[in-house]
């Protein structure tokens, strides 16, 4: 997917981002607007959307040393999980997707340790990066999160951590690789699985039991930018392998200002909550945007 921009680059993002590719800061212009109708036309057809090489050449190794630094500050928690992160029913059989439970490591490096001058921090902060977001995934507007812990992550994967198959409560998430492994972690999804109208629990159990039939697997690089529906897409990332470790940053965004998560939940992601969780709990799990996690 290649563009070229019509006027000079803005200085926010030079070198940290390829705009001559990527034309952040001028969506308006024609290269902007092919790149916008790319973006949707793949999100339409396939749920996801990887932008190569969003990170130019020059820039890799520092993004590399950056989450290679945050690395040892990630905090793990295990558990089990079915595809819905939801409790399992007994009134199902033992084969239903409800209650097929497998197992969730990871890492998670929490926001407040990620400093403003960052590459990551500066992508995340741009005003440009986020109408581009938002004019992809068909936004009117979005918003960083206001919780210092999960607004911009790393998510650290090390020798046999996985996210097994699973749905996503958001409607969208935005990831950027930043370190690979030596072998799995690899990104696999099976597009509009589930609908508004229908879970296809059949078509769930059919992917639990090893059906490949409808698996796409993505072959991230360094510095590739994905955005994904992931509500509708049944997606995982395959057990890692070796002593590297896969590093990806997730990128979190509101439709509504002032978004906050739930205590528990920093919790058990963070191993901690911050002020403004704490100040939750005293006050009940009331949110401004009035959203669930």
């Amino acid at each position: 997917m290649a563009t070229t921009a019509t006027t000079a680059r803005p200085s926010a993002l030079d070198g940290f981002v390829d705009l001559d590719r990527y034309p952040l800061h001028y969506l308006d212009s024609p290269a902007g607007e092919r790149l916008i109708d790319e973006c949707r036309r793949q999100l339409a057809e396939d749920g996801c959307v990887v932008l190569k090489n969003f990170v130019p050449a020059e820039s890799i190794e520092r993004l590399q040393f950056e989450t290679l630094r945050l690395s040892p500050r990630a905090h793990y928690n295990e558990c089990e999980t079915n595809p819905y992160n939801a409790d399992g029913d007994p009134s199902l059989p033992p084969e239903h997707p409800i209650n097929r439970f497998d197992d969730r490591t990871n890492g998670f490096v929490a926001g407040d340790c990620i400093a403003e001058d960052t590459v990551i921090r500066r992508i995340y902060a741009d005003e440009g990066f986020q109408r581009f977001i938002a004019r992809v995934v068909g936004i009117e507007e979005i918003h960083p999160y206001a919780d210092p812990l999960a607004d911009l992550v790393v998510n650290v994967l090390r020798e046999g951590c996985q996210h097994p198959w699973h749905y996503d409560t958001n409607e969208f998430i935005v990831t950027m690789l930043t370190h690979k492994p030596d072998e799995g972690g690899h990104f696999e999804y099976v597009p509009g699985l589930r609908s508004p109208r229908s879970e296809n629990f059949e078509g769930v159990q059919r992917v639990l039991d090893g059906d490949r039939c409808g698996v796409k697997s993505i072959e991230l690089e360094l510095g590739d930018l994905q955005i994904f529906f992931g509500r509708y897409s049944l997606h995982r990332v395959t057990p890692v392998k070796g002593e590297r470790e896969r590093h990806s940053v997730i990128f979190a965004y509101a439709e509504r200002p002032g978004f906050v998560g739930r205590p528990e939940r920093a919790q058990r992601i963070f191993g901690r909550m911050a002020p403004i969780h704490e100040r939750m709990l005293g006050e009940g799990t009331q949110r401004s945007d009035g959203l669930a996690d």
